[in-house]
């Protein structure tokens, strides 16, 4: 089969790659890693290369040669780059693709059988209602395909808040199961079935198909740890946000930006040449207040982590994102706040999800310059001294909590979304899995290194905190109610071996 059409562009990302699926199909032999191109209508077989196959996957009629080239480059190392259009030639040379001397280039506008050079004009498109038996996947009409720059694609339901992360086969193979059905889309695309089968399963999971809904959450047995962190869903603050995002879109602006860094820079300086008065100050307070101090320290941290967390969820709205939720978090036995910022993960410009994430870390440096500023002004026996001095040490004890990158807070978030590197620690912790048991790695040569990095750190970080809760709680427990610590862990001996409650 051949294709001649109409006249390239001379820049060649303009150029749509042409449409084989009508009269090609791509298998994969038995005894090799090669890759067939069958012709549907005659016995005409080429073989190429992996490389070369995984290109032709994208000839659909809706990718240009920058876009394949990319993704052949993101799934293969040390790509030339001129390997499209290589194989375009290469194509040509086959007389898979006609080259009509009086045009420039081919594309998909005609297709010719080779044994009857019969041609066959392009189908058109399906319109509404029409053929619709043919359709086999139907996602929602609010879910839609973005781009990242970082090689990958998220399709985003805005309906549910949901979002999927695929590479470029799978995008593709997703746009095309809504034409052909799985057996056909998987001998096309040399995967099998139960891949495909797994990615309708993760449609159907994030609610991406029409008619279905977010599953709820599995009933799992009571674990004793879950005490140490849970979360308490409590509104949908995103109507809200939006209604009035408006007032305070001049916070993002270039000048409040310039004047907020010189106003942290100037406060931390300041705060570093008083740390000898800061740490005395504090010592004061706890030989004199002792732990009544305590529950206005908690206080104030509260009140410093629900800014924190607007500022999440104001810096995600202006970026046109949506914030589902709003609730209650405790953690270590306190109670803090916490905000759904998933959709943040949608955001195409790495700086904005950086942004999202940082900006609660901003919102307590600047309380506590603030504070820094009032505990220096404000006279040393008033109350405003004492409570902008806690407001100070409550902002920054909560930025080191929330900094640290081995544990799910802002700093591991943060570290995601500074390297591109999303879900870093089950990553890291695959990638030891592909290692051990030899399956290949398909991380390129940059986040295998992070990823190899942060898993071990991460593990050790794990045991030791919960390692070192479980021992202190264990050592009181049997030191002081010993009885009832050996009657409860039998209790939990027993309810640990009983089966899962069904959902």
């Amino acid at each position: 089969m051949k294709s001649n059409g109409q006249r390239v562009h001379s820049d060649e990302s303009e150029l749509i790659l042409p449409d084989l699926t009508p009269y090609w199909k791509l298998t994969q032999t038995k005894t090799s890693n090669s890759i067939l191109l069958k012709a549907k209508n005659s016995s005409i077989t080429h073989q190429l290369t992996p490389e070369e196959g995984f290109a032709l996957r994208h000839f659909i009629g809706k990718f240009t040669i920058p876009q394949v080239q990319k993704a052949c480059q993101k799934q293969f190392n040390h790509l030339p780059e001129d390997f499209v259009s290589n194989l375009l030639q290469k194509l040509i040379a086959l007389q898979i693709l006609a080259w009509d001397h009086g045009e420039e280039y081919p594309n998909n506008s005609t297709l010719k059988n080779e044994e009857n050079e019969k041609e066959y004009p392009p189908q058109p498109p399906l319109k509404k209602g029409e053929n619709e038996e043919k359709i086999l996947l139907k996602l929602k009409d609010c879910v839609h395909w973005i781009e990242h720059p970082e090689g990958y694609w998220i399709l985003r339901n805005p309906e549910d808040v949901k979002f999927l992360q695929v590479g470029q086969q799978d995008k593709t193979i997703i746009d095309q199961l809504k034409y052909q059905p799985v057996s056909v889309v998987a001998a096309e695309f040399c995967v099998s079935q139960t891949h495909i089968k797994l990615l309708l399963q993760k449609l159907t999971v994030t609610a991406m198909l029409e008619g279905t809904k977010p599953p709820k959450p599995p009933k799992r047995k009571f674990n004793p740890m879950q005490l140490l962190f849970f979360r308490i869903p409590l509104f949908n603050p995103d109507k809200w946000l939006s209604q009035h995002i408006n007032k305070l879109r001049w916070i993002w602006t270039q000048p409040v930006a310039f004047l907020l860094t010189i106003f942290i820079i100037t406060s931390a300086t300041i705060g570093y040449s008083q740390k000898d008065e800061i740490l005395y100050t504090g010592l004061q307070l706890l030989s004199n207040a002792g732990g009544s101090m305590l529950v206005p320290f908690g206080l104030l941290a509260m009140f410093v982590v629900t800014l924190h967390e607007l500022g999440h969820a104001f810096t995600l709205k202006q970026y046109g994102g949506i914030v589902p939720e709003i609730g209650l978090l405790i953690m270590m036995f306190m109670p803090a706040a916490y905000t759904n910022t998933t959709d943040s993960y949608c955001l195409v410009k790495r700086h904005q999800r950086v942004l999202v994430i940082a900006a609660g870390v901003l919102v307590q440096f600047t309380i506590s310059a603030i504070a820094l500023l009032l505990w220096n002004w404000s006279n040393p026996s008033s109350w405003l001294h004492t409570t902008s001095y806690l407001l100070m040490t409550a902002a920054l004890f909560t930025v080191a909590l929330n900094l640290n990158p081995l544990a799910r807070f802002d700093g591991y978030y943060l570290a995601s979304a500074t390297t591109g590197i999303n879900n870093l620690r089950s990553r890291s912790f695959k990638l030891y899995q592909k290692f051990f048991t030899g399956k290949p790695n398909l991380e390129n040569r940059r986040d295998t290194l992070i990823l190899a990095c942060y898993a071990p750190f991460s593990l050790v970080y794990i045991y030791f905190v919960f390692g070192f809760l479980l021992l202190r709680v264990a050592d009181w427990s049997f030191t002081n109610i010993p009885t009832l610590s050996l009657i409860l862990l039998l209790i939990w001996g027993i309810y640990s071996v009983l089966p899962e409650p069904k959902s």
